[in-house]
């Protein structure tokens, strides 16, 4: 990250503080995850760099998200904290100066102080990406898991349908999840569609998500898809015991598409994000 002077006069006092949020797409290959850890290489790194670079502010930044090693993102959401007088569009160009190929931010608009990215959000929506059916691609090896296997597609659809769409325990389909954790979620929607021969994908949405919950999904949906796993036998591995759903798909087949606010909370100047509702 190359060392400037700060781009922009601090406002100074308590009432110039601000709330800026980004919009944010990475390809998260190359990153250990989204959120800061000790000798690794993240988003939430690389994008404080960037902050500290341009304005002179070093902060912790907030994520909507957290997204594992390996794991993409197209609509990530990101909030920080500055007392410059620069319009959300300049931080867009100027942050994009700074920050390494494989993050961008794509817009940004501001935020009510009180806006939390995590905790104001009403829902997430993941995708995943499987190739089957055909010989391993080099040039989509790093944005679809890759199975030499063709699916079955219809099979997959009925065991998402089994699917309860209800608060509900999801601790079968979790990773680790810390003690005293709630483990109940409410998925609102899965789908499994084929997008075209040799490509589909999985898409979930949910007011949140339990760590590798959608990797889980996925990993048994394929199972079913292959005929390993009957869609009977799907049905039933929401009663099992904490982690025992899967096998976890690869991370590098999902994407964070989207992070759902209340309509008017977030005014993303990007003709390509979906409206809030």
């Amino acid at each position: 990250m190359p060392s400037v002077a700060p781009d922009a006069a601090v406002v100074s006092g308590p009432a110039g503080q601000r709330r800026i949020a980004l919009l944010v797409e990475y390809d998260g290959t190359e990153f250990g995850g989204a959120q800061a850890q000790l000798n690794s290489r993240t988003v939430q790194d690389v994008l404080e760099d960037a902050l500290a670079a341009f304005t002179g502010e070093r902060q912790r930044v907030r994520l909507a998200g957290r997204t594992d090693s390996g794991v993409h993102a197209l609509g990530q959401v990101v909030t920080l904290d500055t007392r410059t007088s620069h319009a959300p569009d300049r931080f867009v160009a100027a942050l994009n100066r700074y920050l390494p190929l494989d993050v961008a931010v794509r817009a940004a608009c501001e935020v009510s102080t009180t806006f939390e990215p995590r905790r104001s959000a009403r829902s997430r929506r993941y995708r995943y990406v499987i190739e089957d059916g055909r010989p391993r691609s080099p040039l989509t090896r790093r944005i679809a898991w890759q199975l030499r296997a063709e699916l079955d597609v219809m099979a997959m659809q009925e065991a998402a349908a089994t699917l309860p769409t209800v608060a509900s325990d999801w601790s079968a389909f979790a990773g680790r999840v810390p003690d005293g954790r709630s483990t109940v979620r409410t998925l609102l929607d899965c789908r499994v569609v084929r997008q075209q021969s040799h490509h589909l994908e999985v898409t979930m949405e949910a007011d949140a998500f339990l760590p590798h919950q959608v990797r889980r999904v996925v990993g048994a949906l394929a199972e079913v898809g292959i005929g390993r796993l009957s869609v009977e036998a799907f049905a039933r591995l929401r009663d099992g015991s904490p982690t025992s759903a899967g096998p976890v798909a690869p991370p590098q087949g999902l994407t964070l598409v989207a992070v759902r606010y209340a309509h008017g909370m977030v005014d993303w100047d990007d003709e390509d994000v979906p409206p809030e509702r």
